[in-house]
Protein backbone atom coordinates (compact mmCIF):
# COMPACT_ATOMS: atom_id res chain seq x y z
CA UNK A 1 0.00 0.00 0.00
CA UNK A 2 0.96 3.41 -0.69
CA UNK A 3 0.35 6.80 0.78
CA UNK A 4 0.25 10.08 -0.96
CA UNK A 5 2.96 12.37 -0.12
CA UNK A 6 4.39 15.83 -1.26
CA UNK A 7 7.51 16.58 -0.54
CA UNK A 8 9.28 20.68 -0.60
CA UNK A 9 13.23 20.12 -0.25
CA UNK A 10 17.02 20.29 -2.18
CA UNK A 11 18.35 17.43 -4.00
CA UNK A 12 21.41 16.01 -2.28
CA UNK A 13 22.93 15.20 -5.28
CA UNK A 14 22.40 15.13 -9.50
CA UNK A 15 20.02 12.84 -10.02
CA UNK A 16 21.05 9.35 -11.57
CA UNK A 17 19.46 8.28 -14.51
CA UNK A 18 19.33 4.72 -15.74
CA UNK A 19 17.59 2.40 -17.69
CA UNK A 20 15.45 -0.43 -17.19
CA UNK A 21 16.35 -4.37 -19.27
CA UNK A 22 13.84 -3.28 -21.06
CA UNK A 23 14.97 0.34 -22.06
CA UNK A 24 12.75 2.17 -19.69
CA UNK A 25 14.56 5.68 -18.16
CA UNK A 26 14.34 5.39 -14.30
CA UNK A 27 15.62 8.25 -12.30
CA UNK A 28 16.66 7.85 -8.86
CA UNK A 29 17.44 10.67 -6.49
CA UNK A 30 17.33 12.21 -2.71
CA UNK A 31 15.41 15.51 -1.55
CA UNK A 32 16.33 16.66 2.29
CA UNK A 33 13.62 18.23 3.63
CA UNK A 34 13.85 20.08 7.16
CA UNK A 35 12.08 23.17 8.73
CA UNK A 36 13.75 25.95 9.74
CA UNK A 37 13.95 26.66 13.62
CA UNK A 38 14.59 29.94 15.65
CA UNK A 39 15.94 30.02 19.20
CA UNK A 40 14.13 32.60 20.89
CA UNK A 41 17.00 33.37 23.20
CA UNK A 42 19.77 33.34 21.04
CA UNK A 43 18.07 34.77 17.57
CA UNK A 44 19.68 31.68 15.75
CA UNK A 45 18.42 30.32 12.91
CA UNK A 46 18.86 26.50 12.70
CA UNK A 47 17.61 22.78 10.50
CA UNK A 48 14.80 20.86 12.50
CA UNK A 49 13.19 17.65 11.82
CA UNK A 50 15.83 16.76 9.07
CA UNK A 51 14.93 13.35 6.68
CA UNK A 52 16.56 11.83 3.56
CA UNK A 53 14.00 11.02 1.36
CA UNK A 54 15.12 8.22 -1.37
CA UNK A 55 12.78 8.91 -4.86
CA UNK A 56 12.63 7.35 -8.01
CA UNK A 57 10.85 8.85 -11.27
CA UNK A 58 10.16 6.78 -14.46
CA UNK A 59 9.73 7.59 -18.43
CA UNK A 60 9.77 10.90 -19.76
CA UNK A 61 9.76 12.19 -16.65
CA UNK A 62 12.61 10.55 -15.13
CA UNK A 63 14.49 12.00 -18.63
CA UNK A 64 13.47 15.58 -17.52
CA UNK A 65 14.14 14.91 -14.25
CA UNK A 66 17.82 14.01 -15.05
CA UNK A 67 17.81 16.92 -17.87
CA UNK A 68 16.60 19.79 -15.82
CA UNK A 69 17.85 19.57 -12.06
CA UNK A 70 21.06 19.04 -10.09
CA UNK A 71 22.25 19.17 -6.70
CA UNK A 72 20.79 21.26 -4.54
CA UNK A 73 17.75 22.39 -6.50
CA UNK A 74 14.81 23.14 -4.61
CA UNK A 75 12.10 21.08 -5.77
CA UNK A 76 8.49 20.13 -5.02
CA UNK A 77 7.66 16.39 -5.46
CA UNK A 78 4.50 14.94 -5.62
CA UNK A 79 4.24 10.72 -5.48
CA UNK A 80 3.45 7.77 -3.33
CA UNK A 81 5.29 6.86 -0.26
CA UNK A 82 5.57 3.35 0.08
CA UNK A 83 7.99 0.90 2.79
CA UNK A 84 10.41 -1.62 1.18
CA UNK A 85 11.97 -4.61 2.52
CA UNK A 86 14.68 -7.06 2.56
CA UNK A 87 17.16 -9.00 3.70
CA UNK A 88 20.81 -8.89 3.65
CA UNK A 89 23.31 -11.64 2.42
CA UNK A 90 24.04 -11.81 6.56
CA UNK A 91 20.37 -12.44 6.87
CA UNK A 92 19.65 -8.74 8.49
CA UNK A 93 15.79 -7.24 7.51
CA UNK A 94 16.28 -4.33 6.23
CA UNK A 95 13.31 -1.73 5.85
CA UNK A 96 13.40 2.21 3.44
CA UNK A 97 10.84 4.24 2.37
CA UNK A 98 10.62 5.36 -1.30
CA UNK A 99 8.36 7.59 -3.17
CA UNK A 100 7.48 6.99 -6.40
CA UNK A 101 7.17 10.82 -8.18
CA UNK A 102 3.94 11.80 -10.13
CA UNK A 103 5.54 15.12 -10.52
CA UNK A 104 8.38 17.28 -9.83
CA UNK A 105 9.40 20.29 -10.25
CA UNK A 106 11.92 23.17 -9.15
CA UNK A 107 10.78 25.17 -6.87
CA UNK A 108 10.40 28.97 -7.79
CA UNK A 109 10.68 30.69 -4.38
CA UNK A 110 14.16 31.70 -4.40
CA UNK A 111 14.76 31.30 -8.40
CA UNK A 112 13.20 31.41 -11.72
CA UNK A 113 12.71 29.18 -14.67
CA UNK A 114 12.50 28.88 -17.98
CA UNK A 115 10.07 25.66 -19.15
CA UNK A 116 10.16 24.33 -22.96
CA UNK A 117 7.96 21.84 -23.81
CA UNK A 118 9.21 17.94 -25.25
CA UNK A 119 8.43 17.26 -28.75
CA UNK A 120 7.13 13.94 -28.24
CA UNK A 121 5.32 11.88 -31.15
CA UNK A 122 2.38 9.33 -30.20
CA UNK A 123 2.29 5.72 -31.31
CA UNK A 124 0.45 4.44 -34.54
CA UNK A 125 -3.00 3.93 -33.47
CA UNK A 126 -3.45 6.31 -30.69
CA UNK A 127 -3.67 9.05 -32.86
CA UNK A 128 -7.28 9.63 -33.76
CA UNK A 129 -6.29 7.39 -36.95
CA UNK A 130 -3.50 10.07 -38.06
CA UNK A 131 -0.60 7.19 -37.37
CA UNK A 132 2.72 8.02 -35.70
CA UNK A 133 2.32 12.06 -36.83
CA UNK A 134 2.93 14.04 -33.61
CA UNK A 135 0.03 16.72 -33.24
CA UNK A 136 1.07 20.06 -34.36
CA UNK A 137 1.74 22.42 -31.39
CA UNK A 138 -1.05 24.97 -31.72
CA UNK A 139 1.64 27.63 -29.31
CA UNK A 140 4.34 27.27 -32.20
CA UNK A 141 5.00 30.42 -33.99
CA UNK A 142 2.79 30.01 -37.47
CA UNK A 143 0.83 27.14 -36.13
CA UNK A 144 -2.79 26.67 -37.77
CA UNK A 145 -5.54 26.01 -36.27
CA UNK A 146 -7.11 29.69 -35.22
CA UNK A 147 -4.96 29.76 -32.03
CA UNK A 148 -3.11 33.02 -30.81
CA UNK A 149 -0.34 33.40 -28.03
CA UNK A 150 -2.10 36.69 -27.79
CA UNK A 151 -5.04 36.97 -24.52
CA UNK A 152 -8.75 37.11 -25.89
CA UNK A 153 -8.90 40.49 -24.05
Amino acid sequence: MSTPVTLTGRLTADPELRFSAKGSPVAKFTVVTSRRVRDNQSGEWSDADTSFWDCVAFGQLAENIAESLGKGTAVLVAGRAAQRTWETKEGEKRRSVEVTADEVAPSLRFATCKVSKVERSRPAGGNGGRGGQAEPDPWAAGASGGYSDEPPF
